[in-house]
């Protein structure tokens, strides 16, 4: 059995899967020069992947919830594991989002991919592909959890989580090993569509020229990290809080040390496999407010895994970390709570 790697701190400790984390060390060396604070009940933890490297992960044990009645602890929920997007880690998800749901009941585990946050970086110019990624979250879920999760994506994660479905229902894979652990659900947020970001990219040159400059500028050329106003209007919403948006702009400049995918390579690989069980449960969330993942973006992820998307107004692209953050949990709850464990696949 697989178990959480310590081995920049502690290297012959380690804890067996789903135990009780310990608490996170804070002496070690941080690869981010602006290292995230852990709030209360979470944990850092690596987890040693079959390469060797190691992968961030922080985690946040869900509560007991018991029967007001007879004192019993209720039905087990599935855990979440959230999968992030480009210029991001574990802890955009740590902010809001895994206090919220832990306190809902639900084991939460937000990953960083390698290359990203304080997880290792492989060799080469960047950090993997949807296939080496898809991999990294199988290998985890498969040696950590009791479980089948439910995998909620963020933007270029969801184009991961796609993927890992992908691969999970599809024969067609299995040439390449054992196929990736099934799953009770997946959450697609702001997800890149199926078919890539090639179409947004050319819908907004002919549609909408001057956005299509600034998300260049802003992505491609990582002025978020250098203008304050560019990054708010790229990932959040324009009642955001400077101070806030200054925050995240710096963890968000420090978490990528290297490009999580070569673009060309990746679109040339895309659309991602269609899933030929279309019971699978899928929720596909958007925002109103989305400067970088487009209406038409959002519906064809929809028309896709043939369920009707849902768009929450007034929120922006980074809905974990928005000032309307609760809007985007309170109906992933909401879904969630129409799952039960053993309706996993």
């Amino acid at each position: 059995m697989a178990a959480y790697s310590y081995s920049s701190i502690l290297p012959n400790v380690s804890c067996t899967r789903m135990a009780v984390m310990p608490p996170a060390a804070l002496n070690r060396d941080y690869k981010m020069r602006v290292p995230y604070e852990l709030k209360q009940g979470q944990n850092r933890l690596f987890h040693k992947l079959p390469s060797g490297l190691n992968m961030e992960v922080i985690g946040q044990k869900g509560l007991n919830l018991k029967d007001p009645d007879e004192k019993r602890v209720l039905s087990k929920h599935p855990p979440l594991v959230f999968i992030h997007g480009s210029f991001h880690a574990a802890w955009c998800w740590a902010e809001h989002w895994l206090p919220f749901f832990s306190q809902k009941g639900y084991d939460c585990y937000a990953l960083s991919l390698l290359g990203q946050g304080e997880s290792d970086a492989p060799n080469g110019s960047v950090a993997g592909s949807l296939q080496t990624h898809a991999g990294d979250v199988a290998d985890f879920i498969q040696k950590e959890l009791m479980l089948p999760p439910v995998l909620i994506g963020h933007s270029f994660g969801g184009l991961i989580v796609q993927y890992y479905i992908a691969t999970m229902k599809n024969e067609e894979f299995s040439n390449i090993g054992s196929l990736h652990p099934y799953l009770s659900g997946a959450v697609l947020v702001c997800s890149v569509p199926p078919s890539g970001n090639s179409g947004l990219v050319w819908r907004y040159l002919f549609s909408k020229p001057i956005a299509a400059f600034k998300v260049t500028r802003s992505l491609a050329a990582k002025a978020f990290q250098t203008s304050l106003p560019l990054c708010k209007e790229t990932f959040f919403s324009a009642v955001m809080e400077d101070h806030l948006v200054l925050r995240y702009q710096k963890l968000m400049t420090e978490s990528s040390r290297m490009p999580m995918f070569d673009l060309r390579k990746l679109n040339a690989s895309l659309p991602v496999p269609s899933v030929p069980n279309s019971s699978f449960k899928i929720l596909v969330l958007g925002a109103n407010d989305d400067f970088i993942v487009d209406a038409e973006g959002l519906s064809e992820t929809g028309r896709f895994y043939s369920v009707p998307p849902a768009c929450l107004e007034g929120v922006a692209h980074d809905m974990m970390l928005d000032c309307s953050w609760e809007k985007g949990a309170n109906v992933i709850l909401s879904w969630l709570n129409g799952l039960k464990v053993n309706e996993a696949i």
